[in-house]
């Protein structure tokens, strides 16, 4: 095989992946460019792959040394590595300013899910949803482009937290139910509500309405900030951005108008509701 022809390959394997396993982010990255998409889907794909570590069935130990062995593994990314998600990622960082040392930051967080952390307070969980999040908001500006790239770069970083804390509110029961609480204790205790890992049940929904919609309020100002990004993006490169963003923003619109419904089950859209996000996303880019 050819090292064109491994490169091709790779990168279609990773679309194949975003393609199948990216309920939200493909809905946005399909309104790229070739290049910026097999680029991106490269990130999602490697992204996919730490998460799945830290999200799977492994034992403890297990999934720590896997997940020290796709931290070794991104460093050493090759276009001659028979991984073809290395491959493809390699091979985008020499074409793109692909900060690939920002997966050390998504490890970092994927460890200390493994680890069961607990968050005390939101400037805990703020630096938490920057690993996780943020640091995938400063991959994706590498494939975006930007000219004024430390601007860029806080806001991507803002856009990302602000995804990772609309996240938290749609998990928030499954989360609980497999062992982790993100919700900083300091503001289970301000609005008197009890959310243990486990089954533990939440007793008083007048009470958790009210500490999700507080949440709710502080994602919105954390969207506001990272929808700033938007203008500084070329066309198709915004219109990826506001369909992955938009998706996530109605998806916390739906949260905060039933909080309730989040105890009982995961908030989503249809497939159909996001591919009109996707399709007003385009169509409201026009230069």
């Amino acid at each position: 095989m050819t090292g064109s022809t491994r490169v091709r390959d790779a990168y279609l394997e990773c679309e194949r992946i975003t393609r199948e396993q990216a309920r939200n982010f493909s809905y946005g990255i399909r309104l790229l460019p070739g290049p910026k998409r097999r680029a991106l889907s490269a990130v999602y794909a490697f992204a996919r792959r730490v998460d799945d570590i830290g999200d799977g069935d492994l034992p403890r130990e297990e999934k720590l040394r896997r997940l020290a062995q796709a931290r070794a593994d991104v460093h050493a990314a090759g276009t001659g590595s028979s991984d073809p998600v290395l491959v493809a990622l390699a091979d985008a960082a020499t074409r793109m300013p692909l900060p690939l040392a920002a997966f050390d930051e998504l490890i970092d967080g994927c460890e200390a899910d493994v680890r069961g952390a607990r968050y005390r307070t939101f400037d805990e969980l703020l630096h938490y949803c920057r690993c996780v999040a943020g640091s995938i908001g400063r991959l994706s500006l590498g494939v975006f482009g930007a000219q004024d790239r430390a601007t860029a770069e806080r806001r991507a970083d803002a856009l990302g937290v602000a995804l990772q804390l609309t996240n938290i509110l749609r998990d928030v029961r499954e989360d609980q139910l497999n062992g982790r609480v993100y919700l900083p204790a300091e503001d289970l205790e301000r609005f008197g509500v009890r959310l243990e890992p486990g089954d533990g049940l939440v007793e008083d929904r007048q009470r958790w309405a009210s500490l999700i919609r507080f949440q709710a309020a502080r994602a919105e100002q954390w969207y506001g900030e990272g929808m700033r990004l938007l203008p500084m993006l070329d066309r198709r490169s915004r219109a990826c951005c506001a369909s992955m963003a938009g998706i996530y923003h109605e998806l916390l619109a739906r949260i905060a108008a039933d909080p309730a419904a989040a105890l009982d089950q995961r908030t989503s859209l249809s497939g159909w509701r996001k591919a009109g996000v996707a399709a007003r996303s385009l169509a409201g880019m026009a230069p």
